[in-house]
């Protein structure tokens, strides 16, 4: 029989490991994001589990298996919903039926106050998200009351089968609120669908803003950068000294790649966010209603700048680094430059040094020859003195005799050795 992969079951069940919640009209949703804080190492999904089991156990809840990332049972009256990602969990409980009065805060009771104290984390965003079939003309009235008229946006979506509503403003309490009114002959797994898009375009779009905030951040001290790199740019021109230039470019360059390491992964993740905003806004066809602005329109006018910030910030901090990196190549080429000019001179400063030493050593050479003549002339003398006055000759005419014959000698020694060394 043939072999499966060992990941063939485990990634083909991971298509089916976050199915969409059921959920029936009237009921209200309380959604619930958490973010491990900014100066964590990351999320520590042991805590998160922990935190989980600390809520299920106070409701007498079955717990997930271990290593679970996501989790969905009966909590209560409610349905609790866990699911834990990269960078953030959530929590959503559905409560069936109407709440006491339109957006209750109450219904987040079901996370008790202590529990959330000890959250190991801070709360990204939460929402309402109010559910609601009927009369159309009474839910068109609440909309007045419920949201700021100047952001709101409602639509009609997936042909007519639901309206939705929100305004993306925090209320009092503390939440976004979200109204979803169903049409009739829409069944609860679509409702369900709609419910979860909603969350995750509220999560998605309040986890892609911290990319703009780090771009705010970090833009003072680029254009402190830019200034610096162009007045850095502007001496090499102007000829001044390489080795301070260059000093000064590479202390620009290594900040410039600390803010790029820094910030890689907060872009990526914006990009990343800001993509499934956008998708799960498509998912939702929306058409307008009675003239509003739809979900789209309400991010091509908000949403959409902040992203084209953060792409600009990134965008130009590529370039810096590039630019930096660039003169720096070139102030590097010219101090090469400079230096083997300078190595060129020193090489004619050490053919002039080695022509003079020749010469003084030839003159050295001549001397030497002369004076190892003279004594040679000397011990030749001593050793043919007896024979010189056997024949009556005078010693300086013996002397006089040797020199001749003593200086050709030597001076032919010397000039063997030289040849030999050479």
């Amino acid at each position: 029989m043939i072999a499966d992969h060992d990941l063939r079951y485990t990634l083909s069940n991971e298509l089916h490991a976050r199915p969409f919640p059921v959920v029936s009209a009237p009921s209200v949703v309380a959604w619930l994001a958490i973010k491990a804080p900014e100066d964590a190492a990351g999320r520590d999904r042991e805590a998160d589990r922990a935190q989980l089991l600390a809520l299920l156990d106070r409701y007498g809840a079955t717990h997930p298996p271990p290593g679970a990332t996501h989790w969905s049972g009966a909590l209560g009256r409610h349905q609790l919903k866990w699911e834990c990602h990269t960078e953030f969990v959530t929590y959503s409980a559905f409560a069936p039926g109407a709440g006491a009065r339109p957006f209750d805060p109450s219904a987040f009771d079901v996370f008790p106050a202590d529990w959330l104290d000890r959250m190991p984390g801070v709360r990204m965003t939460s929402a309402l998200i109010e559910v609601s079939r009927g009369d159309d003309d009474r839910w068109a009235a609440g909309l007045e009351t419920g949201f700021e008229a100047e952001s709101l946006a409602v639509s009609s979506v997936l042909d007519g089968a639901a309206k939705i509503a929100g305004d993306f403003r925090i209320d009092p309490a503390g939440h976004v609120r979200f109204a979803l009114h169903v049409s009739e002959g829409t069944g609860d797994r679509r409702v369900g669908r709609i419910v979860q898009r909603l969350a995750e375009i509220e999560t998605y779009k309040a986890m892609s803003m911290l990319g703009l905030a780090r771009a705010r951040e970090m833009s003072g001290r680029m254009g402190l950068l830019d200034r610096d790199l162009a007045r850095l740019i502007a001496e090499m021109q102007h000829g001044a000294d390489p080795a301070a230039t260059l000093a000064g470019l590479l202390g620009v360059s290594a900040e410039l790649e600390a803010m790029v390491q820094g910030a890689s992964f907060r872009f990526g993740a914006t990009g990343a966010y800001e993509a499934l905003v956008l998708s799960r806004i498509a998912a939702l066809r929306e058409t307008r209603w009675q003239g509003r602005q739809t979900f789209a329109e309400f991010m091509a006018r908000r949403f959409d700048p902040a992203m084209r910030t953060v792409k600009s910030t990134e965008s130009r901090l590529m370039r810096m680094t590039e630019a930096a990196s660039r003169a720096g190549e070139l102030l590097r080429t010219r101090v090469d430059v400079d230096r083997s000019a300078q190595n060129q001179k020193l090489l004619e400063s050490m053919d002039r040094r080695a022509d003079l030493q020749l010469r003084l050593q030839q003159t050295v050479e001549g001397l030497s020859v002369v004076a190892i003549s003279y004594y040679a002339v000397s011990l030749g003398s001593y050793l043919l003195l007896p024979l010189a006055e056997a024949w009556h000759w005078p010693k300086s005419w013996l002397s006089a005799a040797l020199v001749p014959p003593v200086l050709a000698g030597v001076w032919l020694a010397m000039r063997r050795i030289r040849k030999r060394l050479h």
